[in-house]
């Protein structure tokens, strides 16, 4: 097979992780006899020093003509004033966008070796593994109006919209039923319906979406108790669908449960995937940008490389590769193998490089 990828690292320590998930592909396209083409572009913040906004024409053009698209983090203090009128983030909500990323993944699995690591006590991680899909295009992030302006008093407000279209929640229920029927069978359908009208509809229409899933358990939770629930009793999710804002909320929350940012992976999809089937994607980890640590060679890169795992098996279509991968990270934290955010007394620690040459030669 051959494939182009395009490599988007951003700020931070996204060029450290993400030059591991560009190894670790290589690694994987030398032994599983395929090439991957990789071709890199600015995005973020040192775009906006270099081409005076987060997402060039160019390195949009480079994500469009790809196959697949490898993220790092973008952000950091250089760039943090809230009244800048360009901002890193517009990077990935620009290319979201741009090309119509409407569904991410992010799937939540307590490795047994990092119980530890979590805050949780091991009995609430017992059998912990879900997967969080959240809508990505529209909600409070791309609603209109969103504006900020002074009133003829001098006062100041804002504004931001949450809005949905029937075509936007019904596509992305999809995206979370068809996953439930290879995992679990069970749905839990995330809003706040209780007083916003946006949720009612998102509520109607998965009850509706429900019947073309007649082996899928559906079932609705209000946000504000899903928070609860997956502090107190995570195991019982299977797989949630919901909204922009509320996703990014949870999905931060979740990452806590499986001990650290730095181990959750995520996939951006511009289709439903099927059996078999491709969909276009953008992959990165969860953990951001994290400035204080850039440069020292300790990031953990294992989100990175199971994001290179999604995109090898959703973009790509190569499940057994993607496998491969992931049993790689699981052998190097049975042995002992720990980056500093998730390591205890008696691991064994290691640096950035260390720990993705270690994955690297498991694959």
């Amino acid at each position: 097979m051959k494939s182009r990828i395009a490599v988007l690292p951003g700020d931070g320590i996204g060029p450290e992780v993400t030059a591991e998930g560009v190894r670790l592909l290589e690694a994987v396209g030398r032994k599983y006899g395929h090439t991957f083409h990789f071709q890199e572009a600015p995005v973020g913040g040192i775009a906006i020093d270099t081409h005076g906004v987060a997402l060039p024409p160019e390195s949009l053009r480079v994500a469009q003509d790809s196959d697949a698209v490898l993220f790092g983090a973008v952000g950091g203090p250089k760039w943090d004033d809230p009244r800048a009128k360009v901002r890193p983030e517009d990077a990935i909500l620009g290319i979201r966008k741009e090309l119509d990323l409407f569904a991410n993944l992010r799937p939540v699995q307590v490795f047994p070796e990092l119980i530890d690591a979590s805050p949780l006590k091991p009995s609430v991680l017992k059998g912990v593994d879900f997967v969080v899909v959240r809508e990505l295009t529209g909600g409070l992030y791309f609603g209109k109006p969103k504006r900020r302006w002074e009133t003829g008093t001098g006062r100041r407000r804002g504004v931001d919209t949450m809005a949905y279209t029937e075509e936007q929640i019904v596509r992305v229920l999809r995206v979370g039923f068809e996953l439930a029927l290879g995992r679990r069978k069970k749905l839990t359908s995330v809003d706040k319906a209780n007083v916003l009208e946006s949720s009612r509809l998102w509520r109607e229409l998965a009850v509706e979406v429900a019947s073309e899933y007649p082996d899928v358990e559906l079932e609705h939770l209000l946000v504000d108790t899903v928070a609860m629930q997956l502090v107190r009793t995570p195991a019982r999710f299977d797989v949630l669908v919901t909204e922009n804002t509320f996703g990014d909320i949870l999905t931060d929350e979740a990452a806590v449960i499986a001990g650290s940012m730095g181990m959750l992976a995520s996939a951006s999809l511009a289709a439903i995937p099927g059996a078999g089937e491709r969909a276009f994607g953008l992959y990165e980890p969860i953990h951001g940008s994290a400035p204080d640590i850039a440069g020292k060679g300790i990031a953990n890169p294992l989100a990175m490389i199971l994001s290179a795992a999604l995109l090898l098996r959703y973009s790509l279509g190569l499940e057994a590769e993607a496998a491969a991968v992931e049993t790689a990270v699981t052998r190097a934290l049975a042995d002992g193998y720990r980056c500093a955010d998730i390591a205890s007394e008696g691991d064994r620690p290691v640096g950035t490089r260390e720990m993705a040459d270690l994955i690297i030669s498991l694959v």
